[in-house]
Protein backbone atom coordinates (compact mmCIF):
# COMPACT_ATOMS: atom_id res chain seq x y z
CA UNK A 1 0.00 0.00 0.00
CA UNK A 2 1.62 3.23 -1.01
CA UNK A 3 -0.42 5.83 1.06
CA UNK A 4 -2.29 3.59 4.23
CA UNK A 5 -4.17 7.14 4.40
CA UNK A 6 -5.39 6.55 1.64
CA UNK A 7 -7.81 3.69 3.57
CA UNK A 8 -10.91 4.98 5.33
CA UNK A 9 -10.45 3.62 8.95
CA UNK A 10 -7.05 4.50 8.97
CA UNK A 11 -7.37 8.40 7.59
CA UNK A 12 -9.97 8.42 10.90
CA UNK A 13 -7.14 7.20 13.10
CA UNK A 14 -4.32 9.81 11.90
CA UNK A 15 -7.08 13.09 11.75
CA UNK A 16 -6.54 13.20 15.55
CA UNK A 17 -10.02 13.72 16.58
CA UNK A 18 -12.31 11.95 19.77
CA UNK A 19 -15.56 9.36 20.03
CA UNK A 20 -17.02 9.69 22.87
CA UNK A 21 -13.89 9.55 25.49
CA UNK A 22 -12.09 7.51 22.95
CA UNK A 23 -9.19 8.98 20.75
CA UNK A 24 -9.99 7.67 16.92
CA UNK A 25 -6.40 5.97 16.45
CA UNK A 26 -7.30 3.75 19.54
CA UNK A 27 -10.99 2.75 18.19
CA UNK A 28 -9.01 1.62 14.72
CA UNK A 29 -6.07 -0.05 16.48
CA UNK A 30 -8.97 -1.97 18.19
CA UNK A 31 -10.01 -3.24 14.83
CA UNK A 32 -6.94 -3.83 13.46
CA UNK A 33 -6.09 -6.07 16.52
CA UNK A 34 -9.21 -8.53 16.18
CA UNK A 35 -7.98 -9.08 12.72
CA UNK A 36 -4.64 -10.19 13.97
CA UNK A 37 -5.47 -11.88 16.97
CA UNK A 38 -8.50 -14.02 15.86
CA UNK A 39 -7.92 -16.71 12.78
CA UNK A 40 -11.53 -18.00 13.38
CA UNK A 41 -12.99 -14.74 12.36
CA UNK A 42 -9.99 -14.23 9.43
CA UNK A 43 -10.86 -17.49 7.89
CA UNK A 44 -15.08 -17.14 8.33
CA UNK A 45 -14.13 -13.45 6.24
CA UNK A 46 -11.85 -15.02 3.43
CA UNK A 47 -13.02 -14.01 0.49
CA UNK A 48 -16.04 -11.97 1.50
CA UNK A 49 -17.48 -8.89 3.07
CA UNK A 50 -17.91 -7.71 6.28
CA UNK A 51 -21.32 -6.36 7.80
CA UNK A 52 -21.86 -4.08 10.64
CA UNK A 53 -24.77 -4.01 12.39
CA UNK A 54 -23.99 -1.53 15.51
CA UNK A 55 -25.76 1.55 17.09
CA UNK A 56 -23.98 5.09 16.46
CA UNK A 57 -21.03 4.07 19.18
CA UNK A 58 -17.18 4.29 19.70
CA UNK A 59 -17.47 0.60 18.77
CA UNK A 60 -18.98 1.43 15.55
CA UNK A 61 -15.31 2.24 14.50
CA UNK A 62 -13.85 -0.39 15.84
CA UNK A 63 -15.90 -2.18 13.72
CA UNK A 64 -15.29 -0.47 10.52
CA UNK A 65 -12.19 -0.56 11.01
CA UNK A 66 -11.92 -4.99 11.43
CA UNK A 67 -13.36 -4.55 8.13
CA UNK A 68 -9.73 -3.25 6.62
CA UNK A 69 -9.78 -4.76 3.39
CA UNK A 70 -12.99 -5.42 2.17
CA UNK A 71 -16.47 -3.75 2.11
CA UNK A 72 -18.43 -3.29 4.98
CA UNK A 73 -21.90 -3.60 4.60
CA UNK A 74 -23.80 -0.92 6.97
CA UNK A 75 -27.07 -2.42 8.19
CA UNK A 76 -29.41 -0.60 9.80
CA UNK A 77 -30.23 -1.69 13.58
CA UNK A 78 -33.95 -0.46 12.92
CA UNK A 79 -34.12 -3.10 10.32
CA UNK A 80 -36.01 -6.32 10.58
CA UNK A 81 -34.39 -9.59 10.87
CA UNK A 82 -36.07 -10.72 7.49
CA UNK A 83 -34.08 -7.50 5.93
CA UNK A 84 -30.80 -8.49 7.36
CA UNK A 85 -30.71 -11.78 5.97
CA UNK A 86 -31.22 -10.78 2.68
CA UNK A 87 -28.33 -8.44 2.85
CA UNK A 88 -25.84 -11.02 4.28
CA UNK A 89 -27.20 -13.06 1.52
CA UNK A 90 -26.96 -10.44 -1.45
CA UNK A 91 -23.74 -9.36 -0.38
CA UNK A 92 -21.85 -12.43 0.50
CA UNK A 93 -21.07 -11.54 3.79
CA UNK A 94 -18.62 -13.90 5.87
CA UNK A 95 -19.18 -11.93 9.65
CA UNK A 96 -20.92 -9.67 11.47
CA UNK A 97 -19.84 -7.35 13.93
CA UNK A 98 -22.32 -6.39 16.21
CA UNK A 99 -23.47 -6.18 19.73
CA UNK A 100 -25.09 -8.73 22.15
CA UNK A 101 -28.61 -6.73 22.15
CA UNK A 102 -28.57 -6.62 18.18
CA UNK A 103 -26.97 -10.54 17.35
CA UNK A 104 -30.65 -12.39 18.30
CA UNK A 105 -31.59 -10.51 14.99
CA UNK A 106 -28.95 -12.31 13.00
CA UNK A 107 -29.62 -15.36 10.67
CA UNK A 108 -28.79 -18.52 13.01
CA UNK A 109 -25.00 -19.60 12.35
CA UNK A 110 -24.29 -16.43 11.35
CA UNK A 111 -20.27 -15.79 12.22
CA UNK A 112 -20.57 -12.89 14.82
CA UNK A 113 -18.29 -10.79 16.63
CA UNK A 114 -19.77 -9.24 19.78
CA UNK A 115 -18.40 -5.78 20.88
CA UNK A 116 -20.12 -5.00 23.73
CA UNK A 117 -16.65 -4.29 25.13
CA UNK A 118 -14.96 -2.66 22.57
CA UNK A 119 -12.40 -0.62 22.37
CA UNK A 120 -10.99 -2.90 25.00
CA UNK A 121 -12.23 -6.38 24.28
CA UNK A 122 -14.39 -8.45 21.76
CA UNK A 123 -16.00 -11.96 21.77
CA UNK A 124 -15.69 -14.34 18.31
CA UNK A 125 -18.80 -16.85 17.64
CA UNK A 126 -17.71 -19.01 14.73
CA UNK A 127 -19.30 -22.67 13.81
CA UNK A 128 -20.78 -22.44 17.43
CA UNK A 129 -17.60 -22.05 19.47
CA UNK A 130 -16.53 -18.41 21.49
CA UNK A 131 -13.25 -17.05 22.08
CA UNK A 132 -12.84 -13.68 23.85
CA UNK A 133 -10.10 -11.72 22.07
CA UNK A 134 -7.99 -8.60 24.10
CA UNK A 135 -8.27 -5.74 22.18
CA UNK A 136 -6.78 -3.05 25.02
CA UNK A 137 -3.10 -4.16 24.50
CA UNK A 138 -2.66 -3.21 21.11
CA UNK A 139 -0.23 -1.15 19.79
CA UNK A 140 -0.23 2.37 19.16
CA UNK A 141 -0.59 2.89 15.07
CA UNK A 142 2.16 3.96 12.93
CA UNK A 143 0.62 6.17 10.59
CA UNK A 144 2.40 7.91 8.17
CA UNK A 145 1.10 9.20 4.47
CA UNK A 146 -0.28 12.40 3.24
CA UNK A 147 -3.64 13.43 4.69
CA UNK A 148 -4.75 15.12 1.22
CA UNK A 149 -4.34 11.92 -1.12
CA UNK A 150 -7.19 10.60 -2.74
CA UNK A 151 -8.99 7.38 -1.36
CA UNK A 152 -8.25 3.79 -2.65
CA UNK A 153 -10.63 2.81 -5.53
CA UNK A 154 -11.64 -0.12 -3.80
CA UNK A 155 -14.63 -1.25 -2.02
CA UNK A 156 -15.17 0.77 1.48
CA UNK A 157 -18.79 0.40 2.76
CA UNK A 158 -21.86 -1.01 1.03
CA UNK A 159 -25.25 1.12 1.94
CA UNK A 160 -28.76 -1.08 0.92
CA UNK A 161 -31.66 1.41 -1.07
CA UNK A 162 -34.71 0.44 -2.28
CA UNK A 163 -34.02 2.13 -5.32
CA UNK A 164 -36.42 2.36 -7.94
CA UNK A 165 -38.00 -1.08 -8.18
CA UNK A 166 -38.46 -1.49 -4.35
CA UNK A 167 -36.54 -4.33 -3.91
CA UNK A 168 -33.03 -3.60 -1.90
CA UNK A 169 -29.84 -2.53 -3.84
CA UNK A 170 -26.13 -2.55 -2.34
CA UNK A 171 -25.11 0.47 -3.14
CA UNK A 172 -21.36 0.61 -3.15
CA UNK A 173 -19.04 3.23 -2.26
CA UNK A 174 -15.32 3.41 -2.31
CA UNK A 175 -12.49 5.01 -0.36
CA UNK A 176 -12.06 7.62 -2.36
CA UNK A 177 -16.03 8.28 -2.49
CA UNK A 178 -16.13 8.79 1.28
CA UNK A 179 -12.55 10.59 1.87
CA UNK A 180 -13.44 12.93 -0.94
CA UNK A 181 -17.03 13.57 0.50
CA UNK A 182 -16.23 14.09 3.90
CA UNK A 183 -13.30 16.21 2.94
CA UNK A 184 -15.92 18.32 0.67
CA UNK A 185 -18.05 18.22 4.41
CA UNK A 186 -15.06 19.58 6.62
CA UNK A 187 -14.50 22.53 3.73
CA UNK A 188 -18.51 23.52 3.38
CA UNK A 189 -18.88 23.49 6.92
CA UNK A 190 -15.99 25.12 8.73
CA UNK A 191 -14.77 21.94 10.30
CA UNK A 192 -11.75 22.49 12.86
CA UNK A 193 -9.85 20.52 15.23
CA UNK A 194 -11.44 22.83 18.22
CA UNK A 195 -15.12 21.35 17.29
CA UNK A 196 -17.57 19.11 19.55
CA UNK A 197 -20.26 17.55 17.44
CA UNK A 198 -23.39 15.93 18.42
CA UNK A 199 -23.97 12.83 16.44
CA UNK A 200 -27.89 12.14 16.54
CA UNK A 201 -27.79 10.33 13.56
CA UNK A 202 -26.98 6.37 13.03
CA UNK A 203 -23.61 5.76 11.48
CA UNK A 204 -25.10 3.04 9.14
CA UNK A 205 -26.90 6.01 7.30
CA UNK A 206 -24.20 7.71 4.94
CA UNK A 207 -25.39 11.24 6.28
CA UNK A 208 -24.84 10.79 9.79
CA UNK A 209 -21.47 8.58 8.93
CA UNK A 210 -19.72 11.24 6.72
CA UNK A 211 -21.39 14.29 8.09
CA UNK A 212 -21.15 13.68 11.51
CA UNK A 213 -18.66 11.16 11.83
CA UNK A 214 -16.13 11.02 9.21
CA UNK A 215 -15.27 14.63 8.42
CA UNK A 216 -15.32 15.95 12.31
CA UNK A 217 -12.81 13.14 13.02
CA UNK A 218 -10.58 14.04 9.53
CA UNK A 219 -10.33 17.40 11.25
CA UNK A 220 -8.83 16.08 14.59
CA UNK A 221 -12.94 17.77 16.38
CA UNK A 222 -14.66 15.63 19.13
CA UNK A 223 -17.66 13.49 18.24
CA UNK A 224 -20.21 12.50 21.15
CA UNK A 225 -22.82 9.78 20.51
CA UNK A 226 -26.14 9.54 20.74
CA UNK A 227 -27.40 5.64 20.13
CA UNK A 228 -31.16 7.03 20.70
CA UNK A 229 -32.54 10.06 19.99
CA UNK A 230 -34.68 11.94 22.74
CA UNK A 231 -34.98 15.49 22.27
CA UNK A 232 -34.79 16.50 26.17
CA UNK A 233 -31.12 14.59 26.35
CA UNK A 234 -30.08 16.15 23.18
CA UNK A 235 -30.92 19.73 24.38
CA UNK A 236 -29.52 18.68 27.88
CA UNK A 237 -25.84 17.85 26.23
CA UNK A 238 -26.03 20.91 23.90
CA UNK A 239 -25.81 22.93 26.60
CA UNK A 240 -23.44 21.26 29.17
CA UNK A 241 -20.97 20.08 26.68
CA UNK A 242 -19.94 22.29 24.22
CA UNK A 243 -21.57 21.35 21.55
CA UNK A 244 -20.25 23.58 18.00
CA UNK A 245 -22.32 22.01 15.50
CA UNK A 246 -25.51 19.70 15.54
CA UNK A 247 -26.84 17.86 12.88
CA UNK A 248 -29.96 16.21 12.22
CA UNK A 249 -33.33 15.71 9.84
CA UNK A 250 -36.34 17.59 10.22
CA UNK A 251 -37.74 15.56 12.63
CA UNK A 252 -34.74 15.89 15.01
CA UNK A 253 -35.04 19.26 15.02
CA UNK A 254 -39.16 19.56 15.02
CA UNK A 255 -38.75 17.92 17.98
CA UNK A 256 -35.90 19.98 20.29
CA UNK A 257 -37.67 23.22 18.87
CA UNK A 258 -41.24 21.94 20.32
CA UNK A 259 -39.41 21.07 23.86
CA UNK A 260 -37.12 24.38 23.68
CA UNK A 261 -40.40 26.18 22.81
CA UNK A 262 -42.61 24.38 25.45
CA UNK A 263 -39.93 25.45 28.08
CA UNK A 264 -39.84 28.79 26.76
CA UNK A 265 -43.76 29.26 27.55
CA UNK A 266 -42.78 28.08 31.43
CA UNK A 267 -39.68 29.85 32.21
CA UNK A 268 -38.96 32.26 29.51
CA UNK A 269 -35.94 30.39 28.47
CA UNK A 270 -34.50 29.33 25.15
CA UNK A 271 -31.42 27.24 24.18
CA UNK A 272 -28.60 28.31 26.90
CA UNK A 273 -25.31 27.54 24.70
CA UNK A 274 -22.68 29.84 23.96
CA UNK A 275 -20.83 27.47 21.84
CA UNK A 276 -23.10 26.35 18.77
CA UNK A 277 -22.25 27.96 15.90
CA UNK A 278 -23.00 24.64 12.65
CA UNK A 279 -26.40 23.43 12.27
CA UNK A 280 -27.34 21.23 9.60
CA UNK A 281 -30.35 19.10 8.42
CA UNK A 282 -30.73 16.86 5.72
CA UNK A 283 -32.83 13.85 4.47
CA UNK A 284 -36.20 15.46 4.12
CA UNK A 285 -37.48 18.81 2.63
CA UNK A 286 -36.85 21.05 5.36
CA UNK A 287 -39.98 23.97 5.79
CA UNK A 288 -38.86 27.56 5.89
CA UNK A 289 -40.94 27.87 8.87
CA UNK A 290 -38.94 25.49 10.96
CA UNK A 291 -35.56 26.99 10.09
CA UNK A 292 -37.24 30.48 11.49
CA UNK A 293 -38.34 29.26 14.56
CA UNK A 294 -34.74 27.21 14.87
CA UNK A 295 -33.19 30.85 14.23
CA UNK A 296 -35.35 32.38 16.88
CA UNK A 297 -34.65 29.98 19.45
CA UNK A 298 -31.13 29.56 19.25
CA UNK A 299 -29.47 32.15 17.34
CA UNK A 300 -28.09 29.87 14.89
CA UNK A 301 -28.99 29.29 10.93
CA UNK A 302 -30.20 26.02 10.22
CA UNK A 303 -28.48 25.32 7.25
CA UNK A 304 -29.71 22.70 4.66
CA UNK A 305 -28.14 20.18 2.36
CA UNK A 306 -29.14 17.60 -0.13
CA UNK A 307 -27.74 14.13 -1.12
CA UNK A 308 -27.93 10.53 -2.01
CA UNK A 309 -26.53 7.21 -0.78
CA UNK A 310 -24.86 6.46 -4.16
CA UNK A 311 -23.02 9.98 -4.09
CA UNK A 312 -21.56 9.31 -0.60
CA UNK A 313 -23.82 11.09 0.24
CA UNK A 314 -23.50 15.02 0.10
CA UNK A 315 -24.17 17.27 -3.16
CA UNK A 316 -25.54 20.53 -2.25
CA UNK A 317 -25.39 22.34 1.10
CA UNK A 318 -25.47 26.12 2.67
CA UNK A 319 -22.09 26.41 3.34
CA UNK A 320 -21.21 28.11 6.17
CA UNK A 321 -18.78 30.87 4.28
CA UNK A 322 -21.84 31.97 2.86
CA UNK A 323 -24.96 33.63 3.93
CA UNK A 324 -27.73 30.89 4.67
CA UNK A 325 -30.28 30.99 2.32
CA UNK A 326 -33.25 29.27 4.00
CA UNK A 327 -35.79 27.40 1.74
CA UNK A 328 -33.07 26.72 -0.90
CA UNK A 329 -30.46 23.43 -0.39
CA UNK A 330 -27.74 25.70 -1.15
CA UNK A 331 -24.70 25.39 -3.85
CA UNK A 332 -22.82 22.29 -5.02
CA UNK A 333 -20.46 20.89 -2.50
CA UNK A 334 -16.73 21.63 -2.90
CA UNK A 335 -15.57 19.91 -5.77
CA UNK A 336 -18.75 18.29 -6.99
CA UNK A 337 -20.90 19.04 -9.47
CA UNK A 338 -24.57 19.43 -10.24
CA UNK A 339 -26.71 20.84 -13.11
CA UNK A 340 -30.46 20.35 -13.63
CA UNK A 341 -31.42 17.88 -16.83
CA UNK A 342 -34.76 16.88 -18.81
CA UNK A 343 -35.55 13.58 -17.28
CA UNK A 344 -35.78 12.00 -20.66
CA UNK A 345 -33.10 13.33 -22.34
CA UNK A 346 -30.66 14.32 -19.78
CA UNK A 347 -29.84 17.40 -21.94
CA UNK A 348 -29.74 20.13 -19.10
CA UNK A 349 -32.27 22.87 -18.64
CA UNK A 350 -32.14 26.63 -18.32
CA UNK A 351 -32.05 28.42 -14.79
CA UNK A 352 -35.43 28.62 -13.31
CA UNK A 353 -36.59 25.34 -15.39
CA UNK A 354 -37.65 22.25 -13.37
CA UNK A 355 -35.90 19.22 -13.94
CA UNK A 356 -34.22 15.88 -12.57
CA UNK A 357 -31.29 16.52 -10.38
CA UNK A 358 -27.87 15.11 -11.74
CA UNK A 359 -24.80 14.47 -10.18
CA UNK A 360 -20.47 13.60 -10.68
CA UNK A 361 -17.50 13.98 -9.00
CA UNK A 362 -15.31 11.72 -6.99
CA UNK A 363 -18.26 10.90 -4.32
CA UNK A 364 -20.33 9.36 -6.69
CA UNK A 365 -19.98 5.47 -6.41
CA UNK A 366 -19.25 2.98 -8.84
CA UNK A 367 -22.63 1.41 -8.95
CA UNK A 368 -24.25 -1.18 -6.56
CA UNK A 369 -23.57 -5.12 -5.81
CA UNK A 370 -26.23 -6.38 -8.32
CA UNK A 371 -28.87 -5.63 -9.88
CA UNK A 372 -28.00 -2.08 -11.15
CA UNK A 373 -30.37 -1.66 -14.08
CA UNK A 374 -33.08 -0.93 -11.11
CA UNK A 375 -31.05 1.50 -9.33
CA UNK A 376 -30.25 5.12 -10.00
CA UNK A 377 -29.10 5.98 -13.71
CA UNK A 378 -25.85 7.15 -15.01
CA UNK A 379 -25.89 9.29 -18.08
CA UNK A 380 -22.84 10.54 -20.13
CA UNK A 381 -21.20 10.65 -16.69
CA UNK A 382 -23.68 11.94 -14.50
CA UNK A 383 -25.81 10.12 -11.97
CA UNK A 384 -29.60 11.34 -12.22
CA UNK A 385 -31.09 11.25 -8.35
CA UNK A 386 -34.48 10.67 -9.35
CA UNK A 387 -35.47 13.79 -7.93
CA UNK A 388 -37.04 17.38 -9.13
CA UNK A 389 -35.44 20.57 -8.79
CA UNK A 390 -34.37 24.06 -10.62
CA UNK A 391 -31.44 25.39 -10.18
CA UNK A 392 -32.46 29.22 -9.45
CA UNK A 393 -30.25 32.25 -11.56
CA UNK A 394 -27.97 33.01 -8.22
CA UNK A 395 -26.92 29.42 -8.18
CA UNK A 396 -28.85 27.56 -5.36
CA UNK A 397 -30.72 24.89 -6.14
CA UNK A 398 -34.72 24.33 -4.74
CA UNK A 399 -35.94 20.94 -4.36
CA UNK A 400 -39.35 20.57 -6.31
CA UNK A 401 -40.55 16.53 -5.50
CA UNK A 402 -39.71 13.21 -6.36
CA UNK A 403 -39.26 11.38 -9.72
CA UNK A 404 -38.58 7.90 -8.46
CA UNK A 405 -41.50 6.42 -6.39
CA UNK A 406 -40.71 7.33 -2.71
CA UNK A 407 -40.71 9.81 -0.17
CA UNK A 408 -39.74 10.35 3.66
CA UNK A 409 -40.53 9.05 6.78
CA UNK A 410 -38.15 10.78 9.77
CA UNK A 411 -35.19 11.13 7.31
CA UNK A 412 -35.39 7.80 6.15
CA UNK A 413 -36.52 6.70 2.52
CA UNK A 414 -40.13 4.91 2.47
CA UNK A 415 -40.31 2.95 -1.08
CA UNK A 416 -43.93 1.65 -2.19
CA UNK A 417 -43.16 -0.60 -4.26
CA UNK A 418 -41.04 -2.35 -1.53
CA UNK A 419 -43.79 -2.29 0.99
CA UNK A 420 -46.26 -3.61 -2.00
CA UNK A 421 -43.90 -6.61 -2.78
CA UNK A 422 -43.35 -7.88 0.84
CA UNK A 423 -47.47 -7.56 2.00
CA UNK A 424 -48.22 -8.44 -1.28
CA UNK A 425 -46.39 -11.76 -0.54
CA UNK A 426 -48.06 -12.57 2.91
CA UNK A 427 -51.12 -15.65 2.00
CA UNK A 428 -54.19 -14.34 1.56
CA UNK A 429 -53.44 -10.84 0.02
CA UNK A 430 -54.78 -10.35 -3.69
CA UNK A 431 -53.85 -6.78 -4.18
CA UNK A 432 -52.33 -3.96 -1.81
CA UNK A 433 -51.52 0.02 -2.28
CA UNK A 434 -49.11 1.76 -0.26
CA UNK A 435 -50.33 6.18 0.12
CA UNK A 436 -48.24 8.64 1.93
CA UNK A 437 -49.99 10.44 4.81
CA UNK A 438 -48.30 14.08 5.25
CA UNK A 439 -47.74 14.54 8.47
CA UNK A 440 -46.27 17.87 10.40
CA UNK A 441 -43.84 15.93 12.93
CA UNK A 442 -42.57 12.85 10.83
CA UNK A 443 -43.01 14.11 7.11
CA UNK A 444 -45.07 11.25 6.18
CA UNK A 445 -47.16 8.51 8.12
CA UNK A 446 -47.37 5.32 6.30
CA UNK A 447 -51.22 4.04 4.67
CA UNK A 448 -52.21 -0.02 3.67
CA UNK A 449 -54.93 -0.23 1.44
CA UNK A 450 -54.94 -4.05 1.20
CA UNK A 451 -57.76 -6.39 -0.52
CA UNK A 452 -58.02 -10.18 1.03
CA UNK A 453 -58.88 -12.66 3.50
CA UNK A 454 -56.72 -11.10 6.35
CA UNK A 455 -56.96 -9.23 8.95
CA UNK A 456 -55.46 -5.67 10.04
CA UNK A 457 -53.87 -7.48 12.93
CA UNK A 458 -52.59 -10.41 10.31
CA UNK A 459 -51.22 -7.97 8.27
CA UNK A 460 -49.33 -5.30 11.02
CA UNK A 461 -47.86 -9.02 12.89
CA UNK A 462 -46.38 -9.81 8.53
CA UNK A 463 -44.52 -6.14 8.55
CA UNK A 464 -43.39 -6.36 11.42
CA UNK A 465 -41.02 -9.39 11.31
CA UNK A 466 -40.36 -8.37 7.59
CA UNK A 467 -40.02 -4.76 7.75
CA UNK A 468 -37.62 -1.95 9.26
CA UNK A 469 -39.21 0.28 12.31
CA UNK A 470 -39.46 3.21 10.43
CA UNK A 471 -41.38 1.30 7.35
CA UNK A 472 -44.12 -0.43 10.01
CA UNK A 473 -47.78 0.97 8.84
CA UNK A 474 -49.64 4.11 10.51
CA UNK A 475 -52.74 2.85 9.29
CA UNK A 476 -54.27 -0.28 7.78
CA UNK A 477 -57.45 -0.65 5.79
CA UNK A 478 -58.40 -4.29 4.29
CA UNK A 479 -61.07 -4.57 2.00
CA UNK A 480 -62.35 -8.15 1.39
CA UNK A 481 -65.82 -8.48 -0.59
CA UNK A 482 -67.80 -5.86 0.54
CA UNK A 483 -66.52 -6.48 4.17
CA UNK A 484 -63.99 -3.12 5.05
CA UNK A 485 -61.79 -2.91 8.61
CA UNK A 486 -59.40 -0.08 9.26
CA UNK A 487 -56.71 -0.28 11.95
CA UNK A 488 -54.65 2.71 13.11
CA UNK A 489 -51.75 2.95 15.17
Amino acid sequence: MSNPLAVLPLALAAGGGRVDEYEAQQLVAAGLTLLQRSAPLVRALRGKRAAVLAPTSPAFVTALAACEGRGAVLVNPLAAPVEIAYQIEDADVGAVLTTSALAARLPAGTPAVLLDAAPRAARVIVDGSSSDVDLGSHFPLALEGDLDAPGRDEEAVVVYTSAMEGRPLGAVLTHRNLLANARSCVEAAGNRASDHVLALLPFSHLFGLTVTGTAPLLAGARVTTMARFHPGRAIEVLETHGITEVVGVPAVFKAVIAMLERRRGAHGRLLRSDALRVCICGGAALPVELQDRWFDATGVELRQGYGLTEAGPVCLFNRTDLPNRRGTLGVPFPRVQVRVGDPRSGAVVAPGVRGEICVRGDNVGPGYVRGGEAGLRHRDGWLGSGDEGVMRHDGTFGFLGVLKPMFTRNGFNIYPRELERVVGAMPGVRSVRVRAIPDPTREHDIALDVDGDVTAADVRAWCEARLSAYKQPTEVNVRDEGRATRDED
